[in-house]
């Protein structure tokens, strides 16, 4: 299953615009009231400060995401939005096999929302994480993302439980097998 949020990033161009637009506007109203004899007060800069945060937060949060489970691999991706068509700029990437997701996080707050997977190794212990931002996914597709998400990690717990099964039967095989070359030798 693919899925990706290309068509609700954007937007983000165009609120980047109506930031800069504002915040260039209260900067000449601002010079205006400094050449003349009203007093400056702090609420004076207060919308440039607001706009200022709103372009962080925008920032931020303004990434596309792509999730492809096709095949054998398990590809997420962050790129930025604004420069995306010319150069791929902000990017996190992860791409592994299936069998190495151990879990995941999902994070959803009211202004934001993330995937966090955790990835096993075997030459380290512990596990890798990474985060992608998927505030601009819309609903129905974060839950199809999360239910593929809840499959693989399922079909990965349900291979470790018959893994110590397959080894023990295969060293009862072995040993029988030894037994039968050599029946009057013990194994």
């Amino acid at each position: 299953m693919k899925c990706s949020n290309k068509k609700e990033v954007k937007i983000v161009p165009s609120i980047y615009i109506v930031l800069l637009a504002i915040f260039v506007t209260n900067i000449f109203v601002n010079i205006e009231l400094i050449g003349s004899e009203e007093p400056i007060h702090f609420s004076h800069f207060l919308p440039n400060i607001v706009v200022l945060l709103l372009a962080f937060y925008v920032h931020k949060i303004g990434v596309s995401f792509e999730f492809d489970n096709d095949g054998e691999t398990l590809n997420l991706k962050n790129n930025g939005v604004f420069f995306s068509k010319f150069m791929e700029y902000r990017v996190k990437k992860a791409e592994f096999p299936k069998r190495k997701l151990a879990k995941f996080k999902f994070q959803d707050y009211f202004f934001y929302s993330a995937v966090k997977i955790y990835i096993s190794s075997r030459r380290r212990r512990g596990f890798k994480t990474y985060s992608f931002n998927t505030t601009f996914l819309n609903k129905k597709k974060k839950r199809k993302m999360l239910a593929s998400l809840e499959k693989i990690v399922e079909n990965n717990e349900l291979q470790k439980e018959q893994l110590p099964k397959r080894k023990l039967e295969n060293e009862f095989q072995d040993v029988t097998k030894n037994n039968l070359k050599n029946p009057g030798r013990p194994a």
